[in-house]
C-alpha cells in the first residue's frame, strides 16, 4: 500500500513539475525571449550565405547546404512566440502582427517557403541557384521586417 501511495505521489509530482515548465513557457516575456534568439540565430545562418549572395565570402557548397538545413528547422520555431499576449511587452514587433495576423502568417508562410527551396537549392550544388535562393529569402526576410518590425 505504501509502495502504491509513494509512486502515485511521485507521479504527481512529475507531472506538476512538467506542468509547471509549460506554464513557465507561456510568460509572454519568455515567449519574447525565445522568438527572438530563433530571429537572432536565423541572421547568424542567413549572414555567411549573404556574404556568398555579395561576392564577399567564396561561395561555398557544403556551408551553404549546413546553414540553409538550420535555417529549415529555424524557420519553424518563432512565430508561436508572437501571442497575444506579447503585445505589450518590450520588442520591437510592431502592433499589426496582431491587428493584421492574416498578413503576418502569410509573410511567415512566404519566408518558410524560400527557405524550403533554398534547401533544395543547395542539393544541387549549383552556385547560382543557391544565391538566387539566398536572394529570395532575403527578401522575404526584409519584407516581414519592413511591415511588422520596429527599425
Amino acid at each position: 500500500m505504501k509502495i502504491k501511495l509513494l509512486a502515485a505521489g511521485l507521479a504527481l509530482a512529475l507531472s506538476a513539475g512538467v506542468a509547471g515548465t509549460a506554464f513557465a513557457q507561456v510568460k509572454p516575456e519568455v515567449l519574447v525571449k525565445q522568438r527572438q534568439s530563433a530571429m537572432t540565430l536565423q541572421g547568424k545562418y542567413i549572414g555567411p550565405l549573404a556574404g556568398m549572395l555579395k561576392g564577399a565570402v567564396p561561395f561555398d557548397a557544403s556551408v551553404a547546404a549546413r546553414n540553409a538545413a538550420f535555417l529549415d528547422a529555424l524557420s519553424q520555431m518563432p512565430w508561436d512566440g508572437f501571442a497575444e499576449s506579447t503585445k505589450g511587452e518590450k520588442s520591437r514587433a510592431l502592433p499589426v502582427i496582431w491587428s493584421d495576423a492574416a498578413k503576418f502568417k502569410q509573410s511567415q508562410d512566404q519566408f518558410r517557403t524560400a527557405v524550403g527551396a533554398l534547401v533544395s537549392a543547395t542539393k544541387g550544388g549549383n552556385e547560382a541557384a543557391v544565391k538566387s535562393a539566398v536572394g529570395d529569402v532575403l527578401k522575404t526576410c526584409n519584407g516581414c521586417h519592413d511591415t511588422f518590425r520596429q527599425n
